[in-house]
């Protein structure tokens, strides 16, 4: 849910105010500020939503100011007309430092963005074309009819209608469906894939978006400062944007936004001591990891929950909740096609020495339901991820209503209708319970993105539908009076309802279930076992691993035993049960399953 506080509506009154009683100097100051800010929500976007770690940021908005200035001063453009293709060129650069974003993750990913932002800052000290550490001087000043933009104040309202604009898409996307993708990438990357996001294409989508707001911010501040020079774009310039959204709070807009106009002030504070602005950058950044992890944004909010504070807001109506649906019977796909719903034909998977499968087979019928069991280590886990596209089989065959889909990714294998669980809980820890489901639910593909620019009004059609398509998920679950609640706070048995239900989320014909009764205790064992029965008649072929023999004697129709990586025997609960080979290696003699059947 988004909410507008009052609060939010008097701060852009304000900042539209400013220039009436402040003088010019403060009006540069506070451009700046709202430059700063402009590229600070963009680093937020890339690393507090999507978790890409991008210390190129300010390389960003070098190329934008660079490009704008190269074009209206050597080139002789007009301005208006430079400013949309130095966007676009920072939107080039940005896809280009997101290259190895698809391959490397973390401190890697790092260490590579800060040497391309390195080499840039090298190329423009040297370059004759960039004019070297002198940079570029005389830079025209952006034209209007009527307005002196090259004073500071008809400026300073340029640069606030681009901040307000930034902050308002920036809103826009973290509160819908892109923002949820980007997190959910961010929380759990494997969970995020079965969930059918494309990876890759999101990884590149957040460094791009960083460009776009990084190059309008280098655009409007070349033609402001009217000269551009290496020492803007340096590395204290990205460790300065970095502080800023540590400080505020890494997947805040608002806190990124603080963050700039609290770090740009103090720099100004500073100028007499420069030699220790970066040792006061350092220590603010070591005090916020220490005592407000998440930044003051998430400070302010752990504050509000805990003081029960309910702050005055303006709900906008076309992302509010919607009132709670009638009860609706579970229905999550349509129901399945006869015969063979899932056929694994002799697969094979090694790691290095180790024969986690070796030549495996099963058959399940369409609307079964199908237990596999086995010891620890005898390969279960690992045929779901062969199944699931996590892992690409050595060798052997996985078929899906008789399609072959042999090592297609998993995000491939969610839209082919195949949804799974984990066997340690994979949920999206900092969603809330509702944004977990809608994670799932979403099925656009990822080109569909583009009506964030040119039909918004779809997305926010879209998001209603959802909601209210969640909603209902979420009541069969009996989940839906925690639906606003962050998923990481649920009991451990309403976590692993959730997850079931994100999988149900995305209308699957086929779930796999990987020891959904783990950690439960008796009562929502049973409970387990009519949510089982439930899917089932709701059209769905279900395959659990479990270890809890009474949930699978009961529930299941066939049974395929594993021992070191080879299906050992297959058949109904009975006949699994009576079998001396499976007694031997997994049952066990004497115990109740054993004797009983």
């Amino acid at each position: 849910m988004i909410r507008i506080g009052f609060g939010k509506p008097l701060l852009v009154g304000l900042l539209l105010l400013l220039p009436v009683v402040l003088d010019s100097y403060t009006i540069h100051v506070a451009i700046l500020i709202m430059l700063f800010a402009i590229v600070a929500v963009g680093l937020s976007l890339v690393m507090g939503f999507g978790g890409q770690v991008n210390l190129a940021q300010a390389a960003f908005f070098g190329t934008g100011a660079y490009a704008s200035a190269l074009l209206s001063t050597t080139y002789g453009w007009n301005p208006w007309l430079a400013a949309p293709v130095a966007v676009l060129t920072t939107c080039a650069v940005a896809l280009t430092v997101a290259i190895p974003a698809l391959r490397l993750q973390s401190h890697y990913l790092g260490i590579v963005s800060l040497g391309l932002a390195l080499a840039f800052s090298s190329l423009l000290s040297n370059s004759d074309l960039t004019g070297g550490a002198s940079g570029i001087s005389k830079v025209p000043p952006l034209a209007l009819p009527g307005l002196d933009l090259s004073g500071p104040r008809d400026y300073y309202y340029l640069v606030a209608i681009a901040l307000i604009l930034v902050v308002g898409f920036a809103l826009f996307v973290g509160n819908t469906t892109l923002g949820r993708r980007f997190k959910a990438m961010r929380d759990d990357v494997l969970a995020a894939a079965a969930s059918g996001i494309e990876i890759r294409y999101y990884r590149l989508m957040a460094f791009l978006l960083a460009g776009l707001v990084g190059g309008v911010a280098g655009v409007l501040y070349a033609h402001n400062a009217r000269y551009v020079s290496p020492d803007t774009f340096g590395l204290g310039v990205m460790f300065l944007l970095l502080a800023m959204v540590i400080i505020g709070g890494q997947d805040s807009v608002w806190g990124a936004v603080v963050g700039a106009v609290l770090l740009i002030t103090a720099r100004n504070l500073l100028t007499g001591i420069q030699t220790y602005q970066q040792l006061v950058y350092g220590g603010l950044i070591v005090a916020t990891v220490v005592f407000a992890p998440r930044g003051l944004a998430g400070a302010a909010a752990d504050l509000r929950r805990r003081l029960n504070l309910p702050w005055p807001s303006i709900l906008i109506p076309w992302l509010t909740r919607p009132g709670l649906p009638p009860p609706a019977r579970l229905k999550v796909a349509p129901p399945a096609p006869e015969g063979l719903a899932l056929r694994v034909d002799s697969v094979s998977k090694r790691f290095k020495g180790l024969h986690a499968l070796a030549g495996v087979s099963l058959e399940v019928g369409a609307g079964e339901i199908h237990g596999i069991i086995g010891p620890n280590g005898s390969g279960k886990t690992t045929l779901f991820n062969v199944i699931s596209g996590i892992y690409r089989p050595n060798s052997g065959r996985v078929f899906v209503w008789g399609r072959d889909v042999t090592g297609q990714r998993s995000f491939r294998m969610s839209r082919l209708g195949v949804a799974r669980t984990f066997q340690n809980l994979r949920l999206f820890r900092q969603l809330t319970v509702l944004e977990n489901v809608m994670v799932a639910l979403d099925r656009d593909p990822a080109q569909a993105h583009i009506r964030y620019l040119i039909a918004p009004w779809v997305v926010v059609r879209n998001e209603r539908a959802r909601r209210a398509r969640a909603l209902r998920l979420l009541e069969d679950f009996d989940l839906h009076q925690v639906a606003d609640e962050l998923a990481v706070n649920l009991a451990y048995g309403r976590q692993r309802r959730l997850e079931i239900g994100r999988a149900l989320a995305a209308e699957p014909t086929i779930l796999l279930l990987d020891e959904p009764a783990a950690g439960l205790n008796a009562a929502e064992q049973e409970g387990l076992k009519a949510t089982i029965r439930k899917i089932r008649g709701a059209g769905v072929t279900v395959v659990v691993i479990e270890h809890n023999m009474n949930l699978v004697m009961n529930v299941c129709e066939r049974l395929t035993v594993f021992g070191h990586g080879k299906v050992i025997a297959a058949g109904t609960p009975r006949e699994v049960a009576s079998n001396p080979v499976v007694i031997e290696a997994y049952l066990g003699q004497g115990t109740p399953e054993a004797a009983a059947l």
